[in-house]
Parts: structure tokens; sequence; C-alpha cells
């Protein structure tokens, strides 16, 4: 599903963003990244979404290798991932819907099919009644759920989430959590990178740590600092 092999990220200032990680990731595995901040785990969401190339190493996603992937070929390689950020990154002249319809529209999904995803993603991330509301009239939580809706609604076998949770209060970031642990549930593989370390505790899945850019630990089911 996921394979990161031998990868090293050197920036132009000489500094290394990720040492020599090699990481497996299987269908339907939900992982945390974890770390400080500094430690590489966004060095390594941005790699993955191809925003970064690796210095050395490669990474291969659904049996492609995407390190000398071509410009042109970068947007079908991300119709395949649903990403989410910390800072939503909506668009604030769509309503809810029109958001949700986007990510649709772009690879020319049939407009039957917008009609039918786009309410299913609203109602699973529960805002069928936002979908008229314009993103500066919706909380964080709310603008969160409704990148998370965009992220799935074409049926990524990959979801990425770059601290999901860093803006939100507590509550709203376990609802988020929630969310994210029900859409593993369907089978979507689940990648994290974040520093909550309650909620990496209390959901026991599997942690890979990094510390100044290296591979520390990856444990199969535990907490933020679980051994084993």
């Amino acid at each position: 599903m996921l394979r990161i092999e031998n990868v090293t990220k050197v920036y132009p200032n000489g500094s290394e963003g990720v040492k020599n990680a090699n990481i497996h990731i299987e269908k339907g595995e939900f992982v945390f990244f974890i770390g400080s901040s500094g430690s590489g785990k966004s060095t390594l969401i941005k790699l993955l979404m191809k925003e970064l190339n690796p210095t050395k190493g490669r990474i291969i996603i659904n049996g492609i290798n995407t390190t000398d992937m071509k410009q042109s070929q970068i947007p079908y390689l991300r119709r395949n991932l649903g990403i989410v950020f910390q800072d939503f990154r909506l668009l604030p002249n769509k309503t809810v819907y029109e958001n949700v319809a986007f990510a649709m529209q772009v690879i020319e999904a049939p407009t039957r099919l917008i009609r039918r995803n786009v309410p299913t993603v609203l109602s699973l991330v529960g805002l069928s009644h936002k979908a008229r509301a314009y993103p500066n009239q919706l909380s964080g939580g709310e603008q969160q759920r409704t990148a998370l809706a965009r992220a799935i609604v074409n049926n990524p076998p990959i979801l990425i989430a770059d601290e999901p949770t860093g803006n939100l209060d507590p509550d709203t970031a376990w609802e988020i959590m929630n969310l994210l642990e029900e859409i593993n549930k369907r089978g979507t593989t689940v990648v994290v990178a974040t520093h909550a370390k309650d909620m990496v505790d209390i959901m026991q899945k599997r942690v890979v740590a990094l510390n100044h850019g290296v591979v520390v630990r990856d444990v199969k089911k535990g907490g933020y600092d679980d051994e084993a």
C-alpha cells in the first residue's frame, strides 16, 4: 500500500528533514507519525504528498514508485490520496457543499455522482445541516469536518492528515479523531501526523516516532511513549 524505503531528505541549507527512513504501511492500517516540532514528521507527510522529493531512497504508493514521477503525473497520484491540513484550506467563496463537490469536479466526476456522494459524506461528518453555509459561518471543528468530507468524497484508499486537530479545542479534537477512526473502519488507510499525546495514548494505534529526522520507534499498538 505505502512503502518508504531508505528515504533521506536534505534541505538546501544542509539540514536533514528525514534520515534513512524505512516504513511499510499495509492497506487498512491506522498509523500515527509522532515527534516534537522539527522531528521530521511534517517532512515525511510532504514527501508522501509529493510536495517534496526525497534526496535519496524511494516512496511507493499503491504500487507506483513516486520518486521520479513527472510533474504532470502528480495530480493523478493525489487522486488516490485524501489530504487534511491543520489550517483547513477551504475555499472561502464556496459553501460547504460546494467545497466538497469541488474535489469531485476537478477530476471531472459525473454530476449525478457528485449529487450522490456529497450528501453522503456530509451526513457521515455530521454537516448535512450546514451544506449551504460558508466557511466563515462555521466553527473550527465544522471547518475541519468539511475538510475531512472533501478529502474522502472521492473514496481515496489513503487519507493523510497533518496535525488535523492542532487548531481545535480538546472536545472538538476528539470529534475529529473519532471521525478519522470511523473512516478507517470503513477501509481507508489513515496516516496522521500529530503531537497530541493524550489522543495517541488513548487510541492505541500503530505509532511511528521520529526524532531529528530518524525513525526511533515503530510500535504496532501503543501510546506516545510506549516501547512495545
